[in-house]
C-alpha cells in the first residue's frame, strides 16, 4: 500500500475513534474555535505541538517555521499573531524550539543553502551576538544546543517587540509569553523564560500608544513581574 493512502486510512480510524466516544464531536469543533494558547515551533516532523503538551484540537493556534523564528518582516507569521491575539484573544504565546534542530545546526556551518540562507541569515546574527561564551563551549553538541536556548529566547523577546504584543499588554494585560526548548531524546519540555505585560523592553522597540486604557482580565493576578 502506497504511504499515503495509509493517511487517509488513518483519518477514518481517527475520526470513527473520536465519534464512537462523542457522537457530536466534529459537529462541536466545526462551530467555533476558542484557544487558550498560540503556539510558534519548528517545522520538525519530530516536534508535534499537540502531541507533546496533551492537548486536543481547538485548544491551540499553531504557527511553524524553520527554527521557530519571529522575524518582524514576516507578514506571515505578524499575520497569524495578529488573528490569535486580537482575534482569538490567546492567552498564552509559545515560542518552541527543540534540540537537534536542524536550522540551528545549518545556520553556523559555510553551506550555501541558497534562498533559505536568507532565513538562517536570522539565526546567525543570534550567533554573532553571543559567540564569546557560545565558542567557550568545547562540546559542539552542546554549543548548537545553547544557542537552540539563545534562540528561543530572542525570539520571546522579539514577540516582545511587536506592536501586536505591546497593544495587547497595555489594552488587556495579556498575552503571557513563553520560551521552551523539546529535548527529542527524553520528551520532555524545557521551560526557558516567561514575559509578562509588566516586563521592561529596550526602549527603542517601545510603541506609544493613544487613548487606549488598560484593561486587567480577571485571569491574570499579577504579583511583581509574574505570575499568573
Amino acid at each position: 500500500m502506497e504511504s499515503y493512502k495509509k493517511l487517509l486510512l488513518a483519518n477514518k480510524a481517527w475520526v470513527k475513534e473520536k465519534l464512537d466516544v462523542r457522537s457530536d464531536y466534529f459537529e462541536r469543533m466545526a462551530q467555533e474555535q476558542t484557544p487558550e494558547f498560540l503556539w510558534i515551533g519548528c517545522s520538525d516532523s519530530r516536534v508535534p505541538a499537540g502531541d507533546i503538551t496533551g492537548t486536543q484540537p481547538g485548544e491551540m493556534f499553531v504557527h511553524r517555521n524553520i527554527a521557530n523564528l519571529v522575524v518582524h518582516t514576516d507578514f506571515n507569521m505578524l499575520s497569524v499573531l495578529q488573528y490569535a491575539v486580537d482575534t482569538l484573544k490567546v492567552k498564552h504565546i509559545i515560542v518552541c524550539g527543540h534540540y537537534g534542530c536542524g536550522g540551528i545546526k545549518n545556520a553556523v556551518t559555510h553551506k550555501n543553502f541558497g534562498l533559505l540562507n536568507k532565513w538562517l541569515r536570522h539565526i546567525k546574527d543570534i550567533y554573532r551576538f553571543h559567540a564569546t561564551d557560545l565558542e567557550r563551549i568545547p562540546n559542539s553538541e552542546e554549543r548548537i544546543n545553547r544557542l537552540v536556548e539563545l534562540n528561543v529566547i530572542e525570539q520571546v523577546y522579539n514577540l516582545a517587540e511587536t506592536s501586536i504584543v505591546q497593544n495587547a499588554w497595555q489594552t488587556e494585560c495579556r498575552p503571557l509569553l513563553h520560551g521552551w526548548v523539546y529535548d527529542l531524546k527524553t520528551g520532555y519540555l524545557k521551560d526557558m523564560l516567561m514575559l509578562t505585560p509588566d516586563s521592561k523592553i529596550e526602549d527603542i522597540y517601545r510603541f506609544d500608544f493613544e487613548n487606549v486604557k488598560a484593561v486587567k482580565p480577571a485571569f491574570l493576578q499579577y504579583n511583581g513581574n509574574s505570575n499568573e
